[in-house]
């Protein structure tokens, strides 16, 4: 089975290994997680296993919600995911529930989640552009990013051409981190590391397929 959970960024803090050396690490919550459902190849034409974290109020929640997770004999669930499998997944069905537990051996994962939003941002601080020069000559263009487009051949800029925009708010996984240790009392995993999003946000931790 591909292992896998959702959870939340809690942050980020440092642990002392026994020979005295610091390691910067992020602590996750993992889980509990409950199978909502489990596609198969002959009747969704793939195999995963769809998992919810985190009780929604029934309030909060959709009808559709309410029905889907009545059938796992749950509750709706903020955050709903799917861990793809290569293969159907013996032993596991719908309504059970999934802990930290499961990553006991693995050691580095693969964690998804979404990037802090930074608005609208220029070109130093979007794409790293070094700006123009802070001496004679130039005249409130400091952090432009200069000259971008062709001449008279294209007479166009051209796809592509790094420019200022929307900066964060997107999907990034972060791969390959090494789990430095597990609690399964508070279902929490610490990772060597930095992690997408803000403290609180939700991630998709997997078993990374990096060799």
């Amino acid at each position: 089975m591909q292992v896998g959970l959702l959870g939340r960024k809690v942050g980020m803090t440092q642990i002392y290994k026994e020979d005295g050396t610091v390691l910067t690490v992020t602590v996750l919550e993992c889980g509990p997680c409950t199978v909502l459902q489990v596609r198969s190849p002959e009747v969704d034409g793939y195999s995963a296993l769809q998992l919810g974290f985190a009780d929604k109020r029934r309030k909060s929640a959709t009808q559709p919600e309410r029905g889907h997770a009545k059938k796992a004999g749950s509750e709706p669930k903020r955050y709903v995911r799917e861990i793809r499998q290569d293969k159907p997944v013996e032993g596991v069905g719908a309504g059970e529930t999934l802990t930290v537990e499961v990553f006991n051996g693995i050691s580095c994962v693969d964690v998804t989640g979404t990037s802090k939003g930074r608005g609208f941002a220029g070109v130093m601080k979007r794409h790293g552009f070094g700006g123009l020069r802070a001496t004679h000559g130039v005249k409130r263009m400091h952090r432009h990013p200069g000259s971008s487009g062709p001449s008279a051949d294209p007479s166009r800029t051209r796809k592509g051409i790094k420019k200022p925009g929307h900066y964060g708010n997107e999907r990034v996984t972060v791969r390959n981190l090494d789990v430095v240790k597990i609690d399964a009392a508070q279902n929490l995993i610490l990772v060597r590391g930095a992690v997408p999003g803000p403290n609180g946000g939700y991630l998709t931790i997997r078993q990374t397929n990096k060799v």
